[in-house]
């Protein structure tokens, strides 16, 4: 089995298919490495590249963050949600097209993830929430890899979970002998991600096993539970993952306002154009 893992691993990491990080993150991370790194010197070297430039504007004008078409520069979206958040919307737009052509279900499902942890940090007093909609969106990303890379296994997965009707999660182990928040962990190593979002990314779905951040994975943990029990799009299955009661002590919640949350929630999701984000 550690033969096949190890094997399943290169193809994940495969360069030829694996979505390149844009060269405008890797020079903001080496900026922000040396400690003299300016809002001004970051929006100079997103703007080099129109495109993904483009894509980050469109994003953060969406209604997940609270400023629908209010953003009209790279340096104000900075300023208004910090270098991480763009840096977050960045990476996600290097897999913005395989989301919207390939997985449109799951897309629907990371954005409503997205919404939904930005509530939950927003309850639970957190500085900067919009940062934990860059974790929301991102929390499958294994997935979409895991369908680039290795298609054959991933239709095996699929028809597993629909012949047996278990959890996606549940069905990768069987078939890869490893999940998604697995090959997140190797993405997150392979691009050099921050690890407040490594661990929200790897720890979802057990957030007390974040080392540094547990906080950070139990916000996506709440946001994923809440995102599958309103049936927002689909993270691959039919099913609502168990919520581990442990994860509100983390961000200190208790069952009232986490109820409170999914009020907020249900009018929220009621209105479709507040998933747009694409």
């Amino acid at each position: 089995m550690q033969d096949l893992i190890t094997s399943y691993k290169g193809r994940i990491l495969e360069a030829k298919n694996l979505p390149a990080m844009p060269d405008a993150v890797q020079e903001i991370s080496r900026l922000m490495e040396r400690g003299d790194c300016s809002t001004d010197m970051v929006a100079s070297v997103i703007e080099r590249d129109q495109s993904l430039a483009a894509k980050v504007l469109k994003m953060v004008n969406s209604p997940v963050y609270g400023f629908p078409g209010r953003i009209t520069n790279i340096k104000n979206a900075l300023v208004l949600l910090g270098i991480n958040v763009i840096k977050g919307l960045m990476v996600t737009a290097t897999v913005f097209d395989t989301f919207n052509k390939r997985m449109v279900e799951l897309w629907k499902h990371s954005v409503a993830c997205s919404v939904a942890s930005v509530e939950v940090a927003r309850a639970a007093g957190f500085k900067q929430p919009e940062e934990y909609a860059v974790f929301g969106l991102l929390h499958d990303l294994g997935k979409v890899v895991f369908a680039m890379q290795i298609p054959e296994a991933r239709q095996q997965v699929d028809d597993l979970v629909k012949r047996n009707d278990v959890l996606f999660r549940d069905a990768e182990k069987q078939i890869l002998g490893f999940g998604h928040d697995k090959i997140n962990a190797w993405i997150c190593e392979h691009w050099n991600l921050p690890l407040m979002l490594k661990e929200a990314m790897v720890h979802h779905h057990d957030p007390m096993m974040a080392q540094f951040h547990p906080e950070s994975a139990a916000v996506v943990h709440l946001a994923d539970f809440m995102a599958r029990l309103f049936e927002c799009g689909s993270g691959g299955d039919d099913n609502v993952s168990l919520l581990d009661p442990r994860a509100l002590r983390l961000v200190n919640l208790n069952h009232a306002k986490f109820k409170d949350i999914l009020t907020e929630l249900c009018d929220i999701y009621a209105d479709s154009s507040n998933l747009s984000i694409t």
